[in-house]
């Protein structure tokens, strides 16, 4: 009997390509819609996503099935993202989105309507060796290994990930073959619940919040101008500051206790290390000994040779061979070894070149 897997099924031609392939490589397959995005304002949408994903379901001949997470998709996701951006962080919902959702909730559903395994269109590799299952960086242009750095031994036994070794225009290709509706489908870009990527308003009418004006700084305290709310700004940002100094600034860091977004000029914005937390390793339980690792600090930046320190409480420490830029609390710092995935946690502190 053919293994089931359960394909989640966004309506793009990533997940749609993927469920092709499995199907042709002898799997029972299904497809699973997610309903993640209240239905109001600049999160409508998803009925269309829902019927793109339904048209590919029928092409392929495969059943369909359409799972509200409207609710916890808000908890654990949308208001995360809120709550970080209006304390000064800035967060990865995308990230939030596949530890408690895309490989938490879908695939307790998976498995409660039979489909043992669930796939999505992630461009990675899941391998075992040694008893152990590992995540590997993908060869091809669109690595996605960043966004899933936190996946458990439970949820990578359960996973395939059909994508890895292909190119996009690859993928492009393939739906055409298969004749899937959305062959020409132009791929998101933006945070799905954000369409038009403004961050500000999307709090104020979701949330009803906002963040109050207070003082640009100096890395001395120095008042420089005003800010019109920190959930404006992020570490690293240099244009749309709001205000001209006749030269180039770049945020630093964010004190969302005193409202102030700190300046400094080019050439003093980098970063000599950070703080992690709530750190998942994959390959083993927990390192007892400090290890070399390169370092990704945001999604698709460069790998960046490190010295990675084992701390108590999920925390690691982690201190790069040579300063970088735009090291941001909020985002994920995940870890790597070649195209081995190490694992990865929440950045809560960076470490200014005069700190090391």
């Amino acid at each position: 009997m053919a293994e089931k897997v359960m394909v989640g099924m966004s309506g793009g031609v990533d997940s749609s390509v993927a469920a092709a392939l499995l199907l042709q490589q002898g799997y029972d397959v299904a497809g699973m819609t997610l309903k993640l995005k209240p239905e109001y304002g600049c999160m409508a949408g998803w009925s269309h996503e829902a019927e793109d994903a339904r048209r590919v379901a029928d092409e392929l001949g495969i059943p369909h099935y359409v799972v509200d997470l409207t609710r916890p998709f808000a908890q654990n996701v949308i208001d995360y993202f809120v709550e970080e951006y209006l304390h000064g962080r800035t967060p990865n919902p995308c990230v939030a989105c596949n530890r408690t959702i895309k490989f938490g909730a879908m695939l307790e559903k998976a498995r409660e309507l039979g489909y043992n395994r669930i796939a999505t269109g992630h461009y990675a590799s899941i391998e075992k060796k040694d008893g152990r299952y590992l995540l590997k960086r993908s060869p091809a242009g669109k690595d996605q290994s960043y966004v899933l750095y936190h996946l458990t031994q439970n949820q990578l036994a359960h996973t395939v990930l059909p994508l890895c070794t292909y190119e996009k225009e690859e993928i492009r290709r393939l739906a055409e073959r298969y004749r899937l509706p959305v062959a020409h489908k132009p791929d998101s870009q933006e945070i799905c619940f954000i369409p038009d990527d403004d961050y500000a308003s999307f709090i104020r009418d979701y949330a009803g919040k906002t963040t109050p004006p207070g003082d640009f700084v100096d890395e001395k305290g120095n008042v420089l101008g005003q800010h019109k709310g920190i959930l404006h700004y992020t570490v690293g940002q240099r244009k749309g500051l709001g205000i001209a100094f006749g030269r180039p600034m770049y945020v630093r860091t964010i004190d969302p206790e005193k409202n102030q977004v700190v300046l400094v000029e080019g050439g003093k914005e980098y970063f000599t290390g950070l703080m992690a937390d709530g750190v998942n390793f994959i390959p083993f339980d927990w390192p007892q000994e400090e290890m070399k690792v390169e370092v990704m600090v945001r999604y698709q930046s460069r790998l960046t040779p490190a010295r990675l320190v084992p701390l108590d409480d999920n925390k690691v420490q982690v201190l790069f061979d040579a300063p970088i830029r735009a090291v941001t609390p909020g985002q994920a710092a995940v870890f790597y070894r070649g195209d081995l995935v190490l694992g990865g946690g929440r950045i809560v502190k960076s470490i200014p070149l005069e700190e090391e």
